[in-house]
């Protein structure tokens, strides 16, 4: 016997419940392949990662993770696009409050696998992604004029390690730096892992892009900067940071430190004091070290 079957036993659909979240729920592709081609190899499950990733991530630009999606939601200068999430950190969007209604009911239900396909292999999304548009263009002259010495201005030479960048960014914001200022073309883009490292911390310190840092430092010296070189062989520390003046921070590459002429262009090199079991440190906590040492400086 055949039960929920109509007379001429066809099978009766059961009526579809309607969907009360408000957020459309959406599905991975299946890939099909047109008529006469080879099927397409279905997406890997990447519930905890595979080893390969057979398709390639969506263009555009990707934030992940719930602090970076949080705070560039609550950005009034950020252009958003996509919000994709599992149903749990949608939820926590809900419950932090993070996200205004308009945006929660265009959010599309997604899956982990779903959202591991879309975002670049190794992704930790925590189950969110957003799709953006770049931030506003920064101008140096406009975000660091009228300087200050409790807001110092950090200069990257060459970095280009999206995690190190994106932990200058944290501390930086937490040290209540001004801004970050960056060479152009050399400098991956502000998303993805640099985002997720930054913890948010791209959409409250501005960005500037410079061409030449050389001439950027320069131009910080007209407004009246003490452009402070950071080098592991300096003979002064940055115990000696001048204690008044506003500080711009310079840091170079790992392993290669300031090219020269950004060197000589600094006013000066400093060092921080090392045990002699260790020759250097990681960039990022070299800039968490320096800024320490200018936010005690300036309470002296």
């Amino acid at each position: 016997m055949i039960r929920n079957a109509t007379p001429n036993m066809t099978k009766q659909r059961s009526p579809k419940r309607p969907d009360k979240s408000g957020v459309k729920k959406t599905r991975p592709s299946k890939n099909r392949a047109p008529s006469g081609a080879s099927a397409a190899k279905a997406p890997p499950r990447q519930g905890g990662r595979s080893k390969a990733q057979t398709t390639p991530p969506l263009p555009g630009l990707w934030l992940y993770g719930r602090h970076a999606v949080a705070a560039a939601i609550k950005n009034p200068d950020r252009a958003l696009r996509r919000l994709l999430g599992s149903e749990t950190a949608l939820k926590w969007l809900a419950e932090e409050e993070a996200a205004p209604p308009a945006l929660m009911r265009k959010a599309e239900i997604s899956t982990n696998d779903a959202i591991d396909v879309i975002l670049p292999q190794g992704a930790v999304h925590q189950g969110l992604a957003l799709q953006v548009d770049d931030l506003p263009r920064a101008r140096l002259k406009d975000i660091c004029a009228s300087p200050e010495p409790a807001a110092p201005v950090i200069i990257l030479d060459q970095i280009t390690d999206p995690q190190n960048i994106g932990a200058i960014f944290r501390s930086a914001a937490a040290f209540g730096a001004r801004a970050i200022i960056v060479q152009e073309r050399r400098t991956p883009p502000l998303a993805g892992a640099l985002a997720k490292a930054a913890a948010g911390a791209i959409e409250k310190l501005p960005c500037v892009n410079v061409v030449n840092i050389a001439r950027a430092i320069e131009a910080l010296q007209d407004l009246g900067y003490h452009c402070a070189g950071l080098d592991v062989t300096a003979s002064q520390s940055i115990n000696t940071l001048p204690p008044a003046a506003p500080l711009a921070i310079v840091l170079g590459a790992e392993g290669k430190g300031l090219r020269p002429l950004v060197a000589k262009t600094c006013d000066e090199l400093y060092a921080i004091p090392l045990s002699r079991t260790m020759e250097s440190l990681n960039v990022s906590n070299a800039a968490a070290i320096t800024l320490y040492a200018a936010a005690t400086r300036t309470q002296d």
